[in-house]
């Protein structure tokens, strides 16, 4: 008897699909290699690394040479009203001394030139001296400047350098308020806030006389006027009563007016 043998009794095309899935069959049996396997332990048991908060390093502090003489180093609060005023100047002169675009716009520790450049002195020996405008008394610059009465009045508030940069003295509303020294009036205006109707007279290279509160000016900007020369009438402006704040600055610094008065 003959054993079954596979394809016995079949037909071609059966007899081929078998062959083909013998063939499959085997191929698969026959393969060794493993299937490749990635490690993925390393990955998922690794930390994840920490931030690190580097503290910021501050700046070093910048340290400013001090202002040589003729310049200023702007002050946090400062106006350049108050700059001129204190050095006896006018802003316009800051404003074409320092090139400035903006007389409203100025920097904290901004060097300003507060006295002419040379070539301004140089230009002002050039031209011709006026002859119609007097010529200011300059007293010498030793610290010492004799004055006259303003108005004569009740001493309303005395100098103390710190809520009060002159004195204050009373008196009626119109009254003539005059020159205590000879000058060229440096500022007539009411731009500074505070003082009303304000007259600054610069009498030389270290003092000013300042006169504040009046009701009307007499005198205007590069004006020259006379020791005892009538320059506003007393008034109250920007105060609660008839006075004229005065005051004297020696250096830019304010100084007790009563020093370089004579008794009343």
């Amino acid at each position: 008897m003959r054993a079954n043998l596979p394809g016995h009794g079949l037909t071609t095309a059966q007899r081929s699909i078998c062959a083909m899935a013998l063939c499959v069959l085997s191929a698969c049996a026959t393969r060794l290699d493993p299937a490749p396997v990635t490690d993925l332990s390393a990955h998922a048991s690794a930390p994840a690394p920490t931030p690190v908060n580097v503290a910021p390093v501050a700046p070093a502090p910048v340290v400013l040479a001090p202002a040589r003489p003729g310049y200023y180093r702007v002050q946090p609060g400062d106006t350049l009203l108050r700059i001129a005023r204190s050095n006896g100047r006018s802003d316009h002169d800051l404003v074409a001394w320092n090139n400035l675009a903006d007389a409203n716009h100025i920097e904290v520790n901004q060097l300003l030139r507060v006295a002419p450049p040379a070539s301004a002195n140089a230009a002002s020996a050039d031209e011709p001296a006026p002859v119609s405008a007097p010529a200011p008394t300059s007293a010498p610059d030793n610290g010492v400047i004799a004055l006259s009465w303003p108005v004569h009045g009740p001493l309303l508030g005395r100098f103390d350098d710190t809520r009060n940069k002159g004195i204050d003295i009373g008196g009626k509303p119109g009254e003539p308020v005059r020159a205590a020294a000879s000058g060229r009036v440096v500022y007539a205006g009411n731009g500074l806030r505070g003082y009303g109707n304000l007259v600054i007279v610069k009498s030389d290279a270290a003092f000013l006389t300042a006169y504040a509160h009046n009701r009307n000016l007499k005198v205007k900007e590069g004006d020259s006027v006379t020791k005892g020369e009538e320059i506003a009438e007393m008034g109250k402006t920007d105060a609660d009563r008839v006075m004229l704040h005065f005051e004297v600055r020696h250096d830019g610094k304010p100084v007790d007016p009563l020093r370089y008065l004579p008794p009343q």
